[in-house]
């Protein structure tokens, strides 16, 4: 009678899940030797053995690598900040509010020479001399101090034409920082100066522009 021969139809990937069908082959392999009445002789032992070995170290190798691979760690809390969410049972800290130093504060430090380039963005729209006339804007010779929306010539907005008061420090203050939000409905286009520092400096300029 021929000896059995010994094949493993197991390819690499599967390897880890068909280990368990090789043992069962080379069970089955030396159980048909035996019925065939074949003696298997030492070679064919070592072939064995050396099998089983090599199935193992590649079956434990391929197990490490895939650990090694796709190892996953602990999801880091802070790894990734939502602006606006708070976790549960953290402590909330308060915002601190924007200090708003008064106009008049601003005013004792305030240069007029700043304020007279701070006002060369508006020499397109506004004259600040003497007896000028009005462009789109009405002239700023003598505004401080003068009743809102009364300049001879130029015609306002409802939004100004109604609004009363006097161009005081707190008004100019209050328009030159957003015209839109002070006046609604005003014709004024400039989107208007968002540093105090600057608003106090033009302000220092215009109320320069009267006679001494």
């Amino acid at each position: 009678m021929r000896a059995a021969n010994l094949r493993f139809d197991v390819s690499l990937p599967n390897l880890c899940d068909a280990t368990p069908q090789v043992f069962t082959r080379i069970t089955e392999y030396v159980a048909i030797n035996a019925a065939l009445g074949e003696r298997m002789d030492s070679f064919e032992l070592n072939k064995i053995a050396g099998a089983i070995l090599f199935t193992l170290l590649v079956y434990l190798g391929v197990q490490n690598l895939g650990d090694i691979m796709f190892s996953t760690q602990p999801a880091d809390p802070t790894a990734y900040v939502v602006e606006g969410v708070v976790e549960e049972g953290a402590p909330v800290v308060a915002s601190v509010a924007e200090v708003v130093v008064p106009i008049s504060e601003l005013l004792q430090t305030a240069s007029i020479e700043k304020g007279e380039k701070v006002a060369k963005k508006c020499v397109s729209c506004h004259n600040f001399d003497i007896g000028g006339a009005n462009k789109i804007g009405p002239a700023l010779w003598g505004i401080v101090d003068r009743d809102i929306g009364a300049t001879d010539g130029f015609n306002y907005s409802d939004a100004l034409a109604g609004h009363g008061g006097v161009w005081d420090y707190e008004a100019l203050n209050g328009f030159l920082e957003n015209p839109k939000k002070y006046a609604v409905g005003t014709n004024m286009a400039f989107a208007g100066l968002r540093k105090a520092k600057d608003r106090a400096n033009i302000i220092a300029y215009l109320d320069s522009l009267k006679a001494q």
